[in-house]
């Protein structure tokens, strides 16, 4: 499929004209409704193996594997694992806090020129693409399709989506576990601002309904650094509670409480089979995304 090159601030006709040459593949399998790239759990007869089974009447005798049969005297036929589309759905956080951005770019300025890109290269290559905007609800859902008229709908979409409000983000996810059809690639862009042991259960029920999940985990280099220099209030974004500190005296024990947040984070992800991705927001988005492509790819042909 060839789309015209749209037009939107969060889009650079120069990006995606350089990463199209680099394709989106599922780590799992998939559930589609049109041939495609990506395995699925149907059989079929494409040339990739997958299992022996043993032969029933009414199979097609062609796929009989006679070697098998002389060295077994039994009768075993070949399966393979048929190719189908794939169904990505991205879910952006527009809670409060995604607006915030040290670096000419909010978090959510960042979410919003990722996800469109991914959507624009999936569209390309064939793929049913959906989205959620979600806070305190999910705001805004769009089922997840394969036409230019739709691709259009889900920009507009990002367009008005805004950071505000509080986040609901493990209600949310639970949401859309059930919600969202098995065996979609779900990517979450959010700077996750929960307590990550809360987490883990939202990733295991997205996994048991057999999602394949990618997280983007947002972070804004002032975040990461804390080198504030002089007294300073800091206000909640989300609730917008406040704090006046002095930064010496707190830099310490905030920077210990981050690092520990991280490598919790880390670690959940890990234990939830994950595609994790910790992302400045001085990275650029293009090497962010060429990376998790060409991860995506090497992983394919390793597995």
């Amino acid at each position: 499929m060839s789309s015209p090159m749209p037009t939107r601030d969060f889009l650079d006709p120069d990006v995606l004209a350089r990463l199209r040459g680099l394709p989106l593949f599922a780590r799992k399998v998939m559930l589609g409704s049109v041939s495609g790239r990506h395995r699925s759990p149907h059989r079929g007869s494409s040339v990739e193996f997958a299992e022996y089974r043993k032969y029933v009447a009414g199979d097609d005798l062609r796929r009989l594997d006679w070697r098998a049969y002389g060295r077994t005297d039994r009768f075993f036929v070949k399966e393979f694992e048929a190719d189908t589309n794939l169904r990505m759905v991205m879910v952006v956080d527009t809670s409060g806090s995604m607006g915030f951005g040290s670096t000419g770019l909010s978090k959510l300025d960042y979410a919003k020129r990722m996800a469109a890109t991914l959507s624009y290269l999936a569209m390309e290559q064939g793929d049913a693409v959906g989205l959620a905007c979600v806070a305190h609800r999910v705001l805004n859902q769009l089922p997840a399709r394969r036409n230019p008229a739709h691709l259009s709908s889900l920009f507009d979409c990002l367009a008005n989506a805004r950071a505000e409000g509080e986040t609901e983000l493990i209600a949310v996810l639970h949401e859309l576990a059930e919600t969202v059809a098995p065996h979609a690639l779900v990517i979450l862009f959010s700077d996750l601002f929960v307590q990550p042991e809360l987490l883990q259960p939202c990733f295991e029920h997205l996994r048991f309904r057999k999602h394949d999940v990618s997280v983007f985990h947002l972070l804004d280099p002032e975040e990461i650094a804390f080198d504030f220099e002089r007294p300073t209030r800091f206000v909640d974004m989300e609730n917008e509670n406040t704090v006046f500190a002095e930064p010496s005296e707190i830099a310490d024990a905030y920077q210990a409480a981050f690092r520990e947040y991280l490598e919790q984070t880390r670690q959940l992800m890990l234990r939830a089979a994950v595609d994790y991705h910790r992302v400045g927001l001085d990275q650029s988005y293009e090497q962010v995304l060429s990376d998790f492509l060409v991860g995506r790819t090497q992983g394919r042909r390793g597995g």
